[in-house]
Parts: C-alpha cells; sequence; structure tokens
C-alpha cells in the first residue's frame, strides 16, 4: 500500500468543469477551512478521460490538474451502474448524454435499453451511484477513495428542481423520493455527524476527509 499523505495546504483545486458537482463539493466542504478553485475558473483544458475505469479516469483528471496548477488537485469520476444493463452507463455515464450534455435524453436512453431486456419490476431495475475520489499531487502521488448509494431507477423522471444528471431517476433504497426531488441536504447528508454521509459522494468525500484533512482545517 502506497504512503497515505495529508494536506499541508488549504488551497485545493477541482478538477471539474461539471457546475453540478462543483455545487456539490462546496456544499458539502462548506465548514471545512479549505479555499476551493476549480478547473474551469483557472482556465485549464478539460483532458480526455481515456481510462476503462473509474479510477483511471479520476486519475487522469487529478493529474492533468495538479501538474498544470502546481497545486494538489481532487477529481471525482462518478456514474449510474444498472444491474439489469451489465453495469452500464458506468464510466461512460457523461458519454450517453451526448456532446451537449442532455441528461433528458440520457434517462431515456437507460430507460428503452431497460424496456429492451424486460426490465420493469423494481426488482429488475436495480441500480448504483459511484463516485470515486482522486486526490493528486504535482509529483504523481494519487490517494483514492470510493463512495456508492445503491437505489432502483423510475420512470417516468421525477424533479423538484433539485439535484442534476440522472438524479430525477435514482429512488435511493429507504426513500420514497428521488434524488431529484431531494434538497442538498436531504440527498448528501453530512460528512460530520447526524445523519451521516448518504450520498455516494458524501460517502467519498467522508472517507477522504477523514484521511488527509489536519484537524485545524475545520469544522
Amino acid at each position: 500500500m502506497s504512503e497515505q499523505r495529508r494536506l499541508d495546504s488549504r488551497k485545493l483545486i477541482v478538477a471539474t468543469h461539471n457546475q453540478g458537482k462543483v455545487r456539490e463539493f462546496r456544499f458539502l466542504l462548506g465548514d471545512v477551512e479549505l479555499d476551493l478553485v476549480t478547473a474551469g475558473e483557472l482556465g485549464l483544458p478539460v483532458p480526455e478521460e481515456t481510462g476503462t475505469t473509474f479510477v483511471e479516469n479520476a486519475r487522469i483528471k487529478a493529474l492533468a490538474a495538479a501538474t498544470a496548477s502546481g497545486e494538489v488537485a481532487l477529481a471525482d469520476d462518478s456514474g449510474l451502474m444498472v444491474e439489469a444493463l451489465d453495469g452500464r452507463p458506468g464510466v461512460y455515464t457523461a458519454d450517453w448524454a451526448g456532446p451537449n450534455r442532455d441528461w433528458s435524453m440520457a434517462m431515456r436512453l437507460v430507460e428503452e435499453e431497460l424496456f429492451k431486456v424486460g426490465a420493469v419490476r423494481p426488482e429488475q431495475r436495480r441500480a448504483r451511484f459511484v463516485s470515486l475520489l482522486c486526490l493528486a499531487w504535482p509529483d504523481g502521488h494519487t490517494q483514492e477513495y470510493l463512495g456508492e448509494r445503491e437505489g432502483t431507477l423510475v420512470w417516468p423522471p421525477r424533479s423538484g428542481g433539485h439535484g442534476h444528471g440522472y438524479d430525477p431517476v435514482f429512488m435511493p433504497d429507504g426513500e420514497s423520493r428521488t434524488f431529484g426531488e431531494m434538497t442538498e441536504a436531504e440527498k448528501h447528508g453530512s460528512i460530520h455527524g447526524a445523519p451521516g454521509a448518504l450520498s455516494h459522494r458524501s460517502r467519498s468525500l467522508k472517507q477522504l476527509v477523514e484521511a488527509v484533512l489536519p484537524a485545524e482545517f475545520g469544522p
């Protein structure tokens, strides 16, 4: 097992141009004394994601941002894995939304694929959201943290104006509402205390915070 480093600077580059992810990171880390700067704000190019796993793609993004900025960078590679579709769309989750990131189209494609395999009952529509976080240092060192949340896919999409991506069709276990119908607090919970980390991204981030943040960074 490689060395596990801790952060020694409050500045952290968030290697994404996805505003939905940026909003979630800022919400979850709101009471931690970190200066979050996004790759978009720095004008960093978007690297080509050539990996075939969440780990590989998260490393590509984190290392590109760390190398370009000279700072520690955080990248998230996340996706929806549907059991009846043999884990698809998986690492290609965003690709199903096309170049313009049309998430309505992406959700419709998932539903069409489920229909093709006859997955109509709730127990046939099991899925899980995955969030793989990678921290990368400019010298090439990386550390990864995995978070997952299981649930069932519903149709038609149900949204209360919250969430992003596939959230309107994902109903997490133990809930009667989709992620799209939940507020950020209801979707994510807390990485520090009650009710605990609930979403896939809050679960991976909780692991990261406990592993690398010095106590003086808060909360």
